[in-house]
């Protein structure tokens, strides 16, 4: 069947995009899109568009269970973020760890350092750090929008990396997903093909050194190096650029608490996301007939229940952290109410923005408003867009020559040679993301095609196809960083999202500043990565080339802040 709406299916995206980044309005721009992406679904009636926004898209997507549980963990986490802040706590904390971070470069280090720490789930990284780090990067005169680009382009490529975390289930997934579809490469392993990748993912190492690397030369470009001269130029408060997010507690308000009112509901939260994680996945595996009778943690951790792992943890940091300030009598009743209130309203603004992403994100897949998976082509399209099937039809070859593992019809652009897949690949994947704000949807929707394409055109030109195959490697790579690098730059990302609320700076000022570094990370890893890498230049000459280009690129367009 052709596609229900062609190139049609990317306007609602398109739509919300421009204009967020025109207005400065995010809320109003996504809905705008979603009343768009209505209007298409409902062959321009506008009565019906209307009421299926509200009651086909809307309301499915906020009462969803998995978004509810994000929903609250973002509350309970606000609200005893508040509790912490109104204690001191977080006050003690930036005074215990100012030593280890006396200058700029030192404390965007430190940040990075404690991202990498926190590992096993992004949505918890992005909350715990751009919260934690706040007053530091306030006091050491570095913008939000620098605090919250260390922090956006951690969490996602961290998760991603690791081998324990929320994501590597998933992921292994969606590569098993594809090699079902071939008769020939039985000996291929999901797992074994997801860890050779590794190094192949080159936006995601690249994005991670390029943090560090920024904070250790100062120097900075583009609309970053502005707000950054800004942040260190204010010699108070009152003309910090930051003013506008100011956070909620006077210092004359802040009771005279210590770092360990901080750090003991974190560690904990932490800690008890870990457990969780670890009971719900064993959980999940006991259930499952085909797994282990031991289990290997990393499966452990991929089957579990992230969003219920993440709600009971902040549930129990904030019933610590209340049980904290009563017992050291720094908060009564009314006080710990009004911190609690002043926290969650910083985080709001993220739910409401999260709601109006999640619906447009789902009005761009290919599952009907109860998460039933499409089986017939196209058969959720009176409300659904299926703009990811529009995109990947760009270069997948029809289905009939998948289960064959041969291809025999070539569309619009798979004539390119072999050596150009693992870019072509990467960049499709960026604009999935770019256009859905889901980097585990784009995942789902172009690695089962990726994999099954680079075996048939592999196979095709006589090549063996095995776990060490670079251009294998290099289309895996390209789909999980390509993913990672849209969702960074798309303005209805959930994680660009948090990590601007967390941060505290404005959603646009975020994207703004942070889409000029992704793009030249991009570029980069295009250049000296995916391209050189399908004309066989060995992966460990390409990864210190684009190290060392990244360096010459600040030293040459950066400037001393």
């Amino acid at each position: 069947m052709p596609h229900p709406y062609g190139w049609l299916s990317l306007l609602p995206s398109l739509v919300a995009i421009v204009l967020a980044i025109a207005t400065r309005r995010v809320i109003l721009s996504l809905l705008v899109g979603i009343v768009v992406g209505a209007l298409l679904t409902c062959g321009g009636n506008i009565p019906s568009a209307l009421y299926d926004t509200f009651f086909t898209h809307l309301w499915p997507s906020f009462t969803a269970p998995g978004k509810l549980r994000i929903f609250c963990f973002t509350i309970l986490m606000g609200a005893m973020l508040g509790i912490i802040q109104r204690t001191g706590g977080m006050h003690g904390l930036v005074e215990a760890i100012t030593p280890l971070a006396r200058t700029r470069g030192g404390g965007q280090v430190v940040t990075w350092l404690t991202g990498l720490v926190i590992f096993f789930d992004d949505y918890a990284n992005t909350l715990l750090l751009g919260s934690t780090f706040r007053p530091l990067f306030d006091r050491l005169k570095i913008s939000r929008e620098k605090l919250a680009y260390v922090v956006d382009s951690t969490a996602a490529p961290v998760a991603g990396l690791a081998l324990v975390s929320t994501w590597v289930a998933v992921e292994i997934d969606y590569v098993d997903q594809g090699l079902e579809n071939l008769t020939l490469a039985d000996e291929l392993k999901a797992f074994d093909l997801f860890v050779a990748s590794i190094p192949y993912r080159f936006y995601m190492l690249m994005a991670l050194f390029f943090v560090p690397l920024t904070a250790l030369l100062g120097r900075d470009f583009g609309p970053m190096l502005k707000s950054e001269r800004l942040a260190k130029a204010a010699r108070d408060e009152s003309t910090s650029p930051t003013t506008r997010h100011k956070d909620s507690s006077k210092p004359d308000e802040i009771a005279a608490g210590g770092w360990y009112h901080a750090v003991v509901p974190i560690g904990v939260t932490l800690a008890m996301v870990l457990l969780l994680l670890y009971v719900t996945g064993k959980a999940a595996l006991k259930t499952d007939t085909t797994a282990a009778d031991n289990p290997p943690l990393h499966d452990i951790f991929g089957a579990a229940d992230s969003s219920v792992s993440l709600l009971y943890g902040a549930l129990a940091g904030i019933i610590l952290a209340i049980v904290m300030a009563v017992g050291s009598r720094l908060l009564n009743g009314r006080q710990l109410l009004v911190a609690a209130a002043k926290g969650l309203r910083i985080v709001l603004p993220a739910i409401a923005i999260l709601t109006v992403a999640a619906t447009l994100s789902r009005m761009t897949g290919n599952r009907s408003v109860d998460g039933k998976a499409t089986q017939d082509a196209y058969e959720f399209s009176d409300h659904r867009l299926y703009t990811g099937e529009y995109l990947k039809s760009l270069i997948s070859p029809d289905d009939a020559d998948h289960q064959q593992g041969t291809v025999s019809k070539e569309p619009a652009f798979s004539n390119l040679s072999i050596k150009m897949l693992p870019t072509v690949v990467f960049v499709l994947a960026s604009i999935v993301a770019f256009c859905t704000g889901t980097s585990w949807g784009t995942m789902g929707i172009l690695m089962p095609m990726v994999v099954t394409l680079a075996h048939a055109l592999l196979t095709r030109d006589g090549q063996t196809v095995s776990a060490s195959n670079p251009i294998m490697l290099g289309s895996i790579g390209g789909v999980l960083a390509g993913a990672v690098f849209g969702d960074h730059c798309s303005p209805i990302s959930d994680t660009t999202v948090l990590s601007s609320h967390a941060s505290g700076c404005d959603h646009i000022a975020h994207v703004r500043t942070q889409l000029p570094y992704a793009l030249t990370v991009a570029m980069v890893v295009i250049a000296f990565g995916t391209l050189p890498l399908g004309w066989g230049i060995s992966v460990w000459f390409l990864l210190p080339l684009q190290l060392g280009t990244l360096v010459l690129l600040l030293l040459v367009i950066g400037r001393k802040v």
